[in-house]
This record gives structure tokens, C-alpha cells and sequence, in this order.
């Protein structure tokens, strides 16, 4: 059991997944997700479920990213807060600007994204 792994490096690895293709992108996200995961993204859209959060990863890959600003936040040794700014683009479109907020839990020995949420910048 690798009790403090580098959780930003998941975020990195996300967004790279992202930045594939929709088959990447679920494959990664399947690995890490709890069962009963959240994401939050502006236009009150909720996802609630490892399931919807994974049929809901058909769209575009995204063109480029940039991450910035990361820190790293112990809750207790089971629970991890990483936050951080993401400029990130699709061709054809503005850049997409936000900050993150990811929450990560230990659970049967494994790291696993409970809560992400993504507030426009």
C-alpha cells in the first residue's frame, strides 16, 4: 500500500487522458474514480456516479493544458485535497480557465477521486 502517493501527479495524467481520447480518458478515470464519485463544472452541471461521470467522457479531447499554482492539502492520513489553476484549450475554441478542486480518500488501500469540482476562472 503506497500510503502518500504523488496525487498531483493524477491530476497531471487526467488531463493528459483528457487530452487523448475518450477511450483514454475512461480507461484512466475508471482506475481512480469511487464508485460514488462527484464532479461539479460550471453551468450547475452535477455528475453523480462513477457510471454517469464515465458516459459523459465522449466529447472532445482537449487540444492543450497548463496547470499552475498546485498545492497539496493532508486532511488526515486518508484524505487529500489537491487544488489548483488549469488553462486548458480545444481547437476552434477560447481557452477554458479554472480553478480546481480535487478530493482524493484511501479506501481498501487504494487512492481513489471522490470529488472534483471545476469553478470558472
Amino acid at each position: 500500500m503506497n500510503d502518500h502517493p504523488d496525487l498531483i501527479d493524477f491530476e497531471h495524467r487526467g488531463w493528459a487522458a483528457l487530452s487523448s481520447s475518450p477511450e483514454q480518458a475512461k480507461a484512466f478515470y475508471s482506475s481512480i474514480l469511487a464508485d460514488d464519485a462527484q464532479m461539479l463544472f460550471p453551468g450547475e452541471m452535477r455528475l453523480v456516479g462513477k457510471q454517469e461521470i464515465l458516459e459523459m467522457m465522449g466529447g472532445l479531447p482537449w487540444q492543450s493544458f497548463q496547470i499552475s499554482d498546485v498545492q497539496q492539502i493532508a486532511l488526515s492520513d486518508t484524505g487529500r485535497v489537491i487544488t489548483y489553476k488549469v488553462i486548458a484549450q480545444r481547437t476552434g475554441s477560447d481557452p477554458y480557465r479554472a480553478l480546481i478542486c480535487s478530493v482524493y480518500a484511501l479506501r481498501g488501500g487504494v487512492w481513489q477521486l471522490v470529488v472534483h469540482q471545476q469553478t470558472r476562472a
